[in-house]
C-alpha cells in the first residue's frame, strides 16, 4: 500500500460532522488548512481524480504524507477555528493575508502616565479605539488630543530622571510627565479621562464635566483656563452634531475587487462611509499559482473581519462563495447587527464595483509591471507602510563605514519629492569615538547634524532613516532625545532581512514584499548611502596612506604633498605613474625624488647641458 492509498484509508475513517481539517507534509508542516460541513466526505473529494489533476490540490496533496482534522458542533465554530489555525501555522497553499496591519486604531496605554499612539496592531496592552477611515483621521485625532488634552505620543521613558521637558511642553502640547514636578498625578489622569470619553464617542459627557470645570476656573478667576475650557467645549459640541448626522446618513460598506494573473493577485478594498468613499487599501499577493476566485475570496473575508473590532453593514464581493450564508451569521453576532455579504449585479451597487475592478487592475499594473509611481503616490504608500502621521516629502538617510574602527567616517543623502538630491549629500568624519563603536558613531554624527539645524533653524526632515537594525536605531534616537527632538520620525532598515523598523513600533517592524515600491526607495536610498560612505572612506583610507608614505620622502613638503593628494590620490596610483607625468604635476626636481622613492636606482640621471659652441 503507498502513502495515497494510507491518506484514503486514514480519511474513511474521519467522522461526518463539520471541523476543520489540515493536510502535513513529511516533516509535519501544516500545508493547508480547510474547513467542511462533513469532514468525511470534504477530504475524500480531494482524492478525485478530476481533482488531482488540478495543480493546486494535485500539488497539496502529492506532497502531503497526513491529514488530521477537529470536530467541532457547527460551521460558525470551523469558520472561526480555520482562521485561527490559518494566522497560527501560515500554510503556504492556504490564501494568507500579507499585511494585516490594515486599519488604523488610536492606543491608549495602560502606564502609569498613559500615552496614546496611532497603531495597525492590536494586542493585549491597551484600550483600543478604531477603526479610523481614512488612515489619517487617527493621526489628526490624535493631533487634537495633543492640543487640548497635553496626552503624548512621545517615546521617552518616563521611568528614568528627566531634567528638563521636550519642545512639546513648551508648545502647549504635553503636560510634561517626564520632569518630576510639573504635574500632579490628579491633572495628568483628569485628562486622560476626558481622552477616554473623547475617543469612547461619549461627548456629551465630556461636554457636560468641561462646562463645570469652566464655571469653576471663572469662579476662581483663572480666565485664561476657563477660555481654554470654553473653546475645547465648542469643538467637542461641534464633534458631537457631526456624529449625530453621520449615525443618520446610513449604513457602512466595504466593497472588494480584483485582478489576477496567476500567480500575481491584486485586491482593492473601498470603505463607503455615508455614501462616499473615505478609504482605499490594497493588497497584494504573488504565490497563487492556483487561483481560485470563490475560495480566496471566503478565506480572504474571514482573515479581514473575524475577530476585528469593526464589522460594516454591507460587505459587496465581486463573486459568490460556498460559505457565504454561515460568514454572514457569523459577523452578524460578531457585530451585534445584520451584516449581510452580497455580489451586486446591477445598478449603481454593481457600477461601484466596477469602479473598485477598474482600480484593482491599476494597482496590478503599478505593483507588477514596474510602473514608476508619482512622487505623491510613493510618499503616501511610505505613510501607510511606517504608518507615519505625515507623508514624508524629504528622507535623510545616514550609514557608517570604517575598517576595524580606523578612518571612521559616516555618510548623509537625502531623497526630496522623489528624488536623490545630491547637492544636499553631506559626508562626516568621526571624531569622537574610539575603535569600533557603530552605535557611539552613530549617535555622533545625528547629533552633530540636527543640533546644527535646531542652531540654524532649519526644517527637518519628514523622516530620518538609518542604514542598520535595531541598535543602531535606538543610538540615533537617544542622539536626538538628547537634542529634545522626541517626535521627529525615525526608521531603520535591516541588511540583512529587509525589515524596516520605526521607532516607537519596534514590536511591529514592516516586512514589505520584494515587488513593493516602499521597499524598492528604502533600498535604493539605503544602497545610495552606503555607496557614498564606502566611497569616501576609501578616499580618506587612501590619503592617509599616501600621506603617511609621502611623509617618509626626503624634500617633500606639504604643498608638493597637497598636490599628489588631489591629482593621484592612492599610493598605487603615484607609484605606477611614469615620471614625466609626475614632473607635469609637481616639477622634475620633486618628481625624481618621488620616483627615486619608489624605484631606486630606476630614475635616469639628468642629461648635462650641452656644451657652449663658438
Amino acid at each position: 500500500m503507498n502513502w495515497l492509498d494510507t491518506l484514503r484509508e486514514k480519511v474513511s475513517q474521519f467522522p461526518s460532522g463539520p471541523g476543520v481539517y489540515l493536510w502535513r507534509d513529511a516533516s509535519n508542516t501544516v500545508l493547508y488548512v480547510g474547513k467542511a460541513k462533513n469532514l468525511r466526505a470534504r477530504v475524500r473529494s480531494y482524492f478525485n481524480d478530476d481533482r488531482l489533476l488540478e495543480a493546486k490540490n494535485g500539488a497539496m496533496v502529492h506532497e502531503a504524507r497526513d491529514v488530521s482534522y477537529i470536530l467541532v458542533d457547527n460551521e460558525k465554530e470551523a469558520l472561526g477555528l480555520e482562521n485561527n489555525l490559518i494566522k497560527q501555522h501560515r500554510p503556504r497553499f492556504n490564501v494568507l493575508l500579507r499585511d494585516d496591519k490594515t486599519y488604523p486604531y488610536i492606543k491608549l496605554t495602560n502606564e502609569k502616565f498613559p500615552r496614546v499612539y496611532v497603531t495597525r496592531r492590536l494586542r493585549k496592552d491597551g484600550t483600543y479605539f478604531g477603526p479610523y477611515f481614512p488612515g489619517n483621521l487617527a493621526h489628526r485625532l490624535v493631533n487634537f488630543i495633543h492640543r487640548n488634552f497635553k496626552v503624548p505620543s512621545c517615546k521617552v521613558d518616563f521611568n528614568r530622571t528627566h531634567t528638563h521637558p521636550c519642545l512639546e511642553y513648551h508648545i502647549n502640547r504635553c503636560h510634561g510627565p517626564c520632569v518630576s514636578g510639573l504635574v500632579s498625578n490628579e491633572t495628568y489622569h483628569h485628562s486622560v479621562n476626558d481622552v477616554r470619553r473623547f475617543l469612547e464617542g461619549k461627548l456629551k459627557d465630556l461636554t457636560r464635566d468641561l462646562e463645570a470645570r469652566m464655571q469653576l476656573a471663572a469662579e476662581n478667576l483663572e480666565f485664561e483656563r476657563a477660555a481654554s475650557l470654553r473653546d475645547l467645549i465648542s469643538t467637542v459640541t461641534e464633534m458631537e452634531q457631526r456624529q449625530k448626522v453621520a449615525s443618520a446618513e446610513g449604513d457602512d460598506t466595504d466593497i472588494f475587487a480584483f485582478y489576477a494573473e496567476p500567480p500575481l493577485v491584486a485586491v482593492n478594498l473601498f470603505h463607503l462611509r455615508r455614501g462616499r468613499i473615505v478609504d482605499r487599501r490594497e493588497f497584494f499577493w504573488e504565490d497563487l499559482p492556483a487561483f481560485h476566485a470563490p475560495d480566496f475570496f471566503q478565506q480572504l473575508l474571514l482573515q479581514v473581519y473575524l475577530n476585528q473590532q469593526h464589522i460594516p453593514a454591507f460587505i459587496h464581493v465581486p463573486i459568490d462563495f460556498e460559505d457565504r450564508d454561515v460568514l454572514e451569521e457569523l459577523l452578524s453576532e460578531q457585530r451585534g447587527r445584520k451584516c449581510t455579504i452580497n455580489t451586486p449585479q446591477r445598478g449603481e451597487k454593481k457600477a461601484m464595483l466596477g469602479l473598485v475592478e477598474t482600480n484593482a487592475r491599476h494597482s496590478f499594473e503599478q505593483r507588477f509591471r514596474v510602473l514608476k509611481p508619482s512622487s505623491e503616490a510613493i510618499k503616501e504608500a511610505l505613510q501607510d507602510a511606517l504608518n507615519l502621521e505625515k507623508a514624508p516629502r524629504r528622507i535623510e538617510c545616514f550609514d557608517i563605514s570604517h575598517i576595524q574602527g580606523t578612518d571612521k567616517v559616516a555618510s548623509m543623502v537625502v531623497w526630496e519629492d522623489g528624488r536623490m538630491k545630491k547637492s544636499d549629500y553631506r559626508k562626516f568624519i568621526i571624531n569622537t569615538v574610539a575603535g569600533n563603536d557603530d552605535f557611539a558613531s552613530m549617535r555622533e554624527v545625528v547629533t552633530r547634524r540636527y543640533s546644527r539645524l535646531q542652531q540654524e533653524g532649519q526644517p527637518f526632515p519628514g523622516l530620518v532613516l538609518i542604514d542598520g537594525g535595531l541598535g543602531q536605531l535606538h543610538a540615533a534616537a537617544g542622539a536626538l532625545e538628547a537634542l529634545g527632538l522626541t517626535n521627529q520620525p525615525l526608521a531603520s532598515i535591516a541588511k540583512r532581512e529587509e525589515i524596516i523598523y520605526v521607532y516607537g513600533q519596534e514590536d511591529e517592524p514592516a516586512i514589505l514584499e520584494r515587488h513593493n515600491p516602499v521597499l524598492h526607495l528604502i533600498q535604493t536610498i539605503r544602497d545610495e548611502a552606503h555607496r557614498f560612505a564606502v566611497t569616501f572612506h576609501r578616499t580618506r583610507r587612501n590619503a592617509s596612506r599616501l600621506t603617511s608614505e609621502l611623509e617618509q620622502i626626503p624634500g617633500i613638503g606639504k604643498i608638493t604633498l597637497g598636490k599628489l593628494l588631489r591629482e593621484f590620490g592612492s599610493p598605487e596610483q603615484v607609484k605606477s605613474t611614469p615620471l614625466e607625468a609626475l614632473s607635469a604635476a609637481i616639477g622634475p626636481a620633486a618628481a625624481r625624488k618621488v620616483h627615486d622613492f619608489y624605484h631606486p636606482g630606476l630614475t635616469a640621471p639628468a642629461s648635462p647641458p650641452p656644451p657652449d659652441t663658438p
